[in-house]
C-alpha cells in the first residue's frame, strides 16, 4: 500500500520515530497491503516488493530505507538501491551450482556486504564484496566435518564473528578484524560446555547478534533449556543463561535475538513445525541476558526473526511463517498485526524496517 497523502509522505522522509510508529501500527485502517492479510482493525504492515525469484530469503541486511541486501536459497543475493522498487542479482558466480545456501548476510553500506553459507563442511563458506556485489571473494571455508556454522554479526565495519555448532562439546566462534577478509578460530577455553544435542538455529540470522562495540549473544536450542550466551569482550569469554523458551526437542529453542542496547533485549522462537504449538515463545531481558523472563503474552506462534523499531525503547516487532507481532511495552505483550510469511526482519537508523522470507517474500514497513 502507498503512504497516503503528502502528509504521511513527509513523515516518512523526515524519519518517524519508534513511538510514533508503533502507535500508527496499532491504529484502524480499512486496508492492507497487497499479499498480505491482516485482521479487522489492524494497520496496514508490510509493503511486498517484487524480487524475481521465488529463493528463501533468511538473511537480511538492512542498511537504509533505500538500502537493504536479501541472502538465500540457490545462492541467491539480491540488492535495492532504491527502496525495493527495483532488486538487483548479485549472486556470487557458481553459488547456485555448488549448492551455497545463504542464511545470513551483514552489509555495511550499498557496496560492502559479507554472506555466510550454512552447512557441513565445505559447505559452511563466508565470502566478501566491496562493489556491491559485481564480484565477491570467498574467505572463509570451513574444513572441518564437524562444524556447522549458522550465523554471523558485526560490531562495525572491521570487527565480526561468526559462530558454530559445538565442535568437541562446545560452539566455535570466527573472529574477523578487517571486515571479513580474513578469519580466525577464537580458542574455545571461555566458551561454556555445550548441553547434549545443543545447537543454533539458522534461521533468520539472528542467533548471533551484537550491540555496541564488545557485547555479543548466541541462541541456542535442541537441547534440555533453551539458553543464551553472552561476551562482553568480543567472543573470547562466553556466560550462559538459561531462558523460558520451550526446549527439550530438535525443533524447540531460542531462534532469534535483537538488543536495543547492551542491556535490554529480546528472544523469540518456539517449536518450528507448523503442527505443533509454540506457547511461551518469547522472552525478555533487562540485565544483558543474565536472566530472562517469559512474557506475559507471548506472540502467537513460533517466531524466527525480531527487531526493535528505529529510535524506540519500546517497541518491537516478531515474524514468523503465519505472521507479525507487534509489542509496545518491550516484549511483555504481544498482539498480531498481520499474518503474512516472513522469516526475518530488520529496521535501520533512518526509519526503514524490512521483512523477507519464502516464496521470494521481501517487503517494507510502509502504509502507516
Amino acid at each position: 500500500m502507498r503512504a497516503k497523502g503528502k502528509t504521511t509522505r513527509r513523515l516518512m522522509s523526515l524519519g518517524l520515530c519508534g513511538a510514533a510508529l508503533a502507535a500508527a501500527l496499532a491504529a484502524p485502517a480499512a486496508h492492507a497491503a497487497p499479499g498480505e492479510r491482516h485482521r479487522p482493525g489492524d494497520r496496514p504492515l508490510w509493503t511486498p516488493t517484487a524480487t524475481g525469484t521465488d529463493a528463501r530469503f533468511r538473511g537480511l541486511a538492512a542498511v537504509s530505507r533505500r538500502t537493504a541486501w536479501l541472502a538465500g536459497t540457490k545462492g541467491t543475493v539480491l540488492r535495492t538501491s532504491d527502496g525495493g522498487r527495483h532488486w538487483r542479482d548479485v549472486s556470487p558466480p557458481g553459488a547456485a551450482e555448488a549448492g551455497l545456501e545463504f542464511r545470513d548476510i551483514e552489509a555495511f553500506d550499498a557496496r560492502r556486504a559479507v554472506a555466510l553459507s550454512i552447512g557441513e563442511g565445505e559447505a559452511s563458506r563466508v565470502l566478501r564484496t566491496d562493489d556491491g556485489g559485481a564480484t565477491w571473494t570467498e574467505s572463509f571455508r570451513n574444513g572441518d566435518a564437524r562444524a556447522f556454522y549458522d550465523c554471523l554479526t558485526f560490531f562495525d565495519s572491521r570487527h565480526g564473528l561468526a559462530m558454530s555448532d559445538p565442535v568437541d562439546g562446545r560452539f566455535r566462534i570466527l573472529s574477523t578484524a578487517d571486515g571479513g577478509r580474513s578469519w580466525n578460530v577464537l580458542p574455545g577455553t571461555g566458551m561454556p560446555p555445550a548441553q547434549d544435542g545443543e545447537a543454533g538455529f539458522a534461521a533468520s540470522g539472528q542467533c548471533l547478534v551484537s550491540s555496541g562495540p564488545g557485547d555479543v549473544w548466541l541462541a541456542t536450542g535442541g537441547a534440555a533449556t533453551a539458553r543464551v550466551l553472552h561476551s562482553g569482550d568480543r567472543g573470547l569469554t562466553w556466560t550462559a543463561a538459561e531462558t523460558t523458551l520451550p526446549a527439550g526437542d530438535p525443533a524447540r529453542g531460542v531462534f532469534g535475538l535483537a538488543f536495543r542496547d547492551r542491556t535490554h533485549g529480546i528472544a523469540v522462537g518456539g517449536d518450528y513445525r507448523p503442527d505443533q504449538e509454540s506457547p511461551r515463545a518469547s522472552a525478555v531481558t533487562d540485565n544483558g541476558g543474565r536472566s530472562w523472563r517469559r512474557s506475559a503474552t507471548a506472540p502467537a506462534a513460533y517466531r524466527s526473526g525480531v527487531a526493535w523499531l528505529p529510535h524506540s525503547r519500546s517497541s518491537a516487532l516478531a515474524v514468523g511463517p503465519t505472521g507479525t507481532d507487534l509489542t509496545t511495552d518491550g516484549g511483555r505483550t504481544w498482539r498480531t498485526v498481520g499474518t503474512g510469511s516472513y522469516d526475518t526482519v530488520a529496521c535501520t537508523a533512518d526509519g526503514g524496517c524490512w521483512a523477507a522470507g519464502e516464496q521470494g517474500r521481501a517487503a517494507r514497513l510502509t502504509g502507516f
